[in-house]
């Protein structure tokens, strides 16, 4: 059960105030962060209307999948207040789609509605899409528009567009340590090295997450949830236990706790509960392309890491980590338990560097966000 209020929704200004194209994206923006754990596999979109006159007449972001995308939720609201759209501006935060799914298209939806102008933040790489809604709307005399705010637009969806790309998804590694780089103390104790406002923090990204995978070391050790508890959410992320040997307890809490887990064995294990059996890597262990794979076939869009050392080295030597997701407690521990334990050393000149993000403080900790090279 959640334990905060749910998030509120975005402020729109009044009926019929103007907007500019970049006022009206960022609040498009504003309401599709409303589909974080709502839509997937679905990306999250939001739609904003505008009238011929260029004044503000409803809004709306895409619901679970199956139900309404943003554009018809857009068009509902304006129709409830009686509004007109005909001749109008539809300023959405990813081309509206053009193919037959669980739901019409919604370029359809617009053109039907009249909408002369459409200004689009980013293009849908899906296949099913790609260009086409934009390519259909042109036909039919709406003037396009693209490119408006495309970054935050494309950092919103990062997951969804990274598997349209690869059929993979994207994979955020996060980790707690001190300022010495420990996450636990010698003996395996960790709690709590950040304060309560990081660990909340950390529960939003998980929020953010069609999965939260770890390995088979961590949930002996620690016997995790690997759930969402300190926000509001529609849909608990899918819980990946990587275990090639097949030693998960059916008492564990990672069964038990809200939504689905998945455990990953290999060959020679036994299964518990819902399970899929891995090929294993020429090391013995579980091939982890082969767990992106099969996560990006089950419409997984971000996958989040919570895992230990061993896990972390193998994953991030194989180049599968996209994101590092890292909280910096203001504490030295002298000795201790790393990171991540790389199967191999890197010359000075040769080692992975990461782009910076955002360094932020949360608490009295710090949270810095890398992504990979490339």
């Amino acid at each position: 059960m959640a334990r905060f209020a749910a998030l509120p929704t975005p402020t729109s200004p009044p009926v019929g105030t103007p907007l500019s194209d970049e006022a009206a994206m960022r609040l498009a923006l504003a309401w599709a962060e409303q589909a974080i754990g709502l839509s997937d596999p679905n990306p999250r979109v939001g739609c904003v209307l505008l009238d011929a006159s260029g004044g503000f007449v409803g809004a709306g972001h895409t619901q679970a999948a199956g139900q309404a995308h943003a554009e018809v939720m857009a068009l509902r609201q304006a129709a409830e207040r009686g509004l007109a759209v005909r001749g109008g501006t539809a300023i959405v935060t990813l081309e509206p789609c053009a193919h037959h799914g669980r739901t019409p298209p919604c370029c359809d939806a617009l053109l039907a509605a009249g909408i002369a102008r459409a200004v689009i933040a980013v293009e849908d790489p899906n296949p099913l899409v790609g260009g086409q809604g934009l390519a259909r709307m042109a036909a039919a005399g709406v003037t396009i528009t693209r490119g408006v705010l495309a970054d935050e637009a494309a950092a919103l969806n990062v997951g969804f567009l990274h598997r349209m790309r690869t059929g993979r998804p994207w994979v955020r590694m996060k980790w707690a340590a001190s300022l010495d780089g420990f996450t636990a103390l010698p003996d395996g104790t960790s709690r709590w090295i950040t304060g309560p406002e990081a660990r909340r923090d950390g529960q939003w990204w998980r929020r953010r997450a069609g999965a939260v995978l770890t390995g088979i070391g961590t949930v002996l050790a620690d016997d995790p949830r690997l759930d969402v508890r300190d926000w509001p959410t529609a849909r608990q992320p899918l819980r990946v236990v990587l275990d090639t040997a097949g030693r998960l307890r059916p008492e564990a809490r990672v069964l038990a706790s809200p939504g689905d887990c998945l455990h990953v064995h290999g060959p020679h294990g036994s299964a518990v509960g819902d399970a899929w059996c891995a090929p294993l890597d020429a090391t013995g262990r579980i091939d982890g392309a082969a767990v992106l794979a099969e996560l990006g076939r089950r419409g997984v869009n971000e996958l989040h890491i919570e895992a230990g050392a061993k896990l972390n080295g193998a994953w991030l030597a194989a180049g599968w980590v996209n994101e590092l997701l890292v909280y910096i407690a203001p504490k030295l521990l002298g000795q201790g338990r790393g990171v991540a334990a790389s199967p191999f050393a890197w010359p000075l000149d040769d080692a992975h560097r990461w782009h910076w993000l955002e360094c932020t403080p949360v608490g009295a900790d710090l949270r810095l966000r890398l992504q990979a090279p490339g």
